[in-house]
């Protein structure tokens, strides 16, 4: 059943992951990059990897999302964009994402409402935070250097590009 379950979350990864690049409109994209954080998520949490999951939320699902759609509201393009985001709070706009999501949260509700015996017969080792804090800054640290600037880079980017339309608008 398990990989049933990841079988699942990957498709809802996938396709999540290829219409937040055919979108047009920026926040959609940005919504369905969201759910195709959870769909990795639970893909971590599947392989025995609790804690992966809960930073896969708290950290890309959660901070780095936010700091996109701040981006996103720093560039806003004036009435024109206005007009557009009207256009964002129907439902049907964003009944892709909603689909996605509700099979996700179906996932979660059937793995949260299983034995633990049965969970435990699939041979899981669950990963600590110990191990991955030691995994990641010493096999992994020029990664999270990488990463770490290069999410400076898209900020200060972002910070000049808006500074530059403010500039003209003035």
């Amino acid at each position: 059943m398990i990989n049933l379950l990841f079988y699942l979350a990957a498709t809802v990864a996938l396709m999540a992951a290829i219409l937040t690049v055919t979108r047009h409109n920026a926040v959609h994209a940005l919504l369905y990059l969201i759910v195709t954080m959870l769909a990795i998520s639970l893909i971590f949490f599947l392989f025995g990897a609790p804690f992966a999951a809960a930073l896969q939320i708290i950290v890309y699902a959660g901070a780095i999302m936010v700091l996109f759609v701040f981006v996103t509201m720093m560039l806003h393009q004036g009435e024109l964009s206005t007009r557009q985001e009207a256009q964002l709070y129907r439902p049907s706009q964003s009944l892709g994402a909603i689909v996605l999501s509700l099979i996700l949260l179906l996932e979660v509700v059937y793995l949260l409402s299983v034995p633990e015996r049965w969970l435990s017969s699939q041979q899981m080792t669950p990963i600590s935070a110990k191990q991955i804090g030691i995994t990641l800054y010493s096999s992994y640290i020029l990664l999270v250097e990488i990463a770490a600037l290069l999410l400076l880079t898209a900020l200060i980017g972002a910070f000049h590009i808006a500074r530059r339309h403010q500039e003209g608008a003035s």
